[in-house]
């Protein structure tokens, strides 16, 4: 019986380079997921603000994930990849400038996440379906566990190194180091093969094609309620707004973040992790 999570998808060179580069992204990202929150309740002390960086997170992620789905289905994926790596590149260092400029407007701040998000959005989809094209169909669920266990273990590191380095070198180290990780996820999507996908006769595109995914729920009962239960659970289930709160408040934190506060972020997904490590 196999104990440890199952490797063999890391025998193929382009699944490899993007998981490799993943590692360094996600701890990059995950500063970034710390960092927004602190920034807010640094500027406003107040977790309402904090919970609406949620909505301005949620809502460009879900638009632009359903067009970024009906756009991998007709494009070539690569473009698609590489076009929103740029974008996400490009917010990062955007975050960075407010911060070392010192401009404190909350709805600067809302505004270049909620684009970030979007270009998130649109980058996942293709992300995802590009895995079939480049390992054996049999190893799809342990490539599909290893890229979980990368994303659940930097969530737990990222958020904890954030956290610490907040205090001492302030918001934009974090920012500036989500854009400069980036660079290795770009350079592992360019070295990818033209990814062109097969269209069937009625594969349609834009607003059209996500009509069609809607209808395909209503034929399939297991993934709509798998899809429901997902977003009551990233609605309703996850207490981040609290966080910085929290950690002034019960655990004397610094408001503008600090280990306590990350520690509360990388506890979340400290399960998920040891889970992915031994999914085998």
């Amino acid at each position: 019986m196999r104990l440890f999570a199952d490797v063999r998808p890391l025998k193929y060179a382009p699944f490899r380079r993007l998981w490799l580069a993943n590692i360094v992204t996600v701890i990059g990202a995950q500063m970034t997921v710390v960092a927004i929150p602190a920034q807010i309740f640094h500027i406003t002390g107040s977790s309402g603000y904090v919970g609406l960086a949620g909505a301005f997170g949620l809502v460009p992620l879900v638009v632009f994930g359903l067009w970024g789905g009906s756009l991998a289905d007709v494009i070539d994926r690569r473009k698609l990849l590489v076009a929103s790596t740029v974008g996400l590149i490009v917010t990062s260092a955007v975050l960075a400038l407010i911060a070392v400029v010192g401009v404190d407007n909350v709805w600067l701040l809302l505004s270049v996440f909620s684009l970030q998000q979007a270009f998130f959005g649109l980058n996942q989809p293709a992300r995802g379906a590009l895995l079939p094209t480049i390992v054996p169909l049999e190893l799809l669920p342990a490539a599909n566990s290893l890229n979980m266990t990368v994303m659940t273990v930097g969530a737990v590191i990222g958020p904890v190194m954030g956290g610490a380095l907040i205090p001492l070198f302030g918001y934009e180290l974090l920012y500036s180091v989500d854009a400069v990780c980036l660079f290795a996820t770009l350079y592992a999507v360019i070295r990818l093969p033209a990814l062109v996908p097969k269209m069937q006769p009625d594969t349609r595109s834009g607003f059209k094609g996500i009509v069609d995914g809607f209808r395909y729920l209503r034929t399939n009962t297991v993934v709509m309620v798998s899809l429901l239960v997902d977003v009551i659970a990233m609605v309703f289930g996850m207490p981040r707004a609290l966080f910085p709160q929290i950690a002034v408040e019960t655990f004397d934190g610094p408001d503008e973040g600090g280990i306590v506060f990350s520690l509360l972020f990388a506890a979340l997904a400290g399960g998920s992790a040891v889970a992915g490590i031994f999914s085998g």
